[in-house]
């Protein structure tokens, strides 16, 4: 099954185990050791958030030493680790497995940062809208063919990454169409691409006040809440978008991740198990959300029944090696002790 880009933000709060890895030695003394902090930013220079698997590796060796998960400023951290060379290795959904240089682990310093920039594999947040998408906002009806030219002018030049002349062609949309919730959509998309929150929120609340039925503009507000930890509003805006698109897999793991982080289990299990029938091509991350509400609920087997599918779907990669330390664990809790 396809694995659905948008890494949802409840990694962070359960794969993330304090702020510390677990290095592979055993117990290590307080002499000759140091602690990294790991720093981990996009090439925009924002910082990658969390859920993204950090490798600690001796030397420029495949060796792996330490395991840690990003938090959600984008930082991990190492501790206690024997004096010596060391690199870390950054990989996980959405982007670049990249590496970082040697650095050193020594005597004279025994606590350091190292900073890692990585690049996205494709844009995981806000996504813009094309003046001739299937789509359309009822407010879009009797837009000018002008302003849809403009509208199509700004998605060119933001597939460039030209900012500005982006920012100019969709004001002009908008001067052309005051009430155009496509254009305010994308202009959300735009602040958002150029790490401008309190403008893109400003867009995104228009556009959904144009047309409180434009799923996009819902789907886009909502992943703005979810990174803002704001889970009862994006799950508010995520239920809109499904009512309207109800069958849509990517909203509704939208949703099932913003119930999941409002505490509403139940239904963030109903959203889960929605988007697995509603096609093939639904996420694979749908029946990790679904396994961490089972659990949420003490229903072990169900967890475990999820955690396996999850693993059917995506049998490789970062997540798929921690879902299966997490299985091995659940089934050797669950194997009755022998008698004496």
């Amino acid at each position: 099954m396809k694995c659905g880009r948008w890494f949802a933000p409840l990694i962070a709060s359960l794969l993330i185990t304090g702020a510390h890895a677990q290095l592979r030695s055993g117990g290590v003394t307080s002499v000759g050791v140091g602690d990294v902090h790991i720093h981990v930013v996009l090439s925009t220079a924002r910082n990658a958030g969390p859920y993204l698997m950090i490798r600690l590796m001796e030397g420029s060796t495949s060796t792996v030493i330490g395991t840690t998960y990003t938090n959600d400023v984008g930082e991990g951290q190492f501790n206690g680790i024997p004096v010596g060379s060391y690199h870390v290795q950054v990989s996980g959904d959405g982007i670049q497995t990249t590496e970082s240089g040697p650095f050193d682990v020594d005597n004279r310093k025994m606590t350091q940062s190292q900073w890692v920039t990585v690049r996205r594999l494709e844009e995981s947040g806000p996504t813009p809208v094309s003046a001739h998408s299937t789509i359309v906002s009822a407010s879009d009806l009797n837009v000018p063919g002008k302003a849809r030219k403009e509208l199509d002018k700004a998605n060119e030049e933001m597939a460039m990454q030209n900012w500005k002349k982006a920012l100019e062609h969709l004001n002009k949309a908008i001067a052309l169409a005051p009430q155009y919730a496509t254009a305010y959509n994308n202009l959300g998309v735009l602040y958002a691409k150029t790490n401008d929150i309190p403008h893109e929120e400003e867009a995104l609340k228009k556009a959904v006040s144009l047309d409180e039925h434009f799923a996009p503009a819902l789907v886009n507000y909502g992943k703005l809440c979810m990174r803002q930890k704001n889970f009862p509003q994006a799950e508010e805006l995520l239920q809109k978008a499904g009512t309207v698109e109800p069958n849509n897999p990517e909203t509704l793991m939208l949703l099932a991740d913003a119930e999941f982080m409002d505490h509403h289990f139940d239904a963030a299990i109903a959203s889960a198990h929605q988007a697995h029938v509603s096609g093939q091509d639904h996420p694979s991350f749908v029946h990790y959300i679904a396994a961490r509400a089972y659990q949420q609920k003490n229903q072990q087997p169900e967890a475990l029944a999820e955690f396996k599918t999850f693993l059917l779907e995506e049998p490789k990669g970062p997540r798929a090696d921690y879902v299966r330390g997490d299985v091995a664990k659940m089934q050797n809790t669950s194997q009755p002790t022998s008698p004496q």
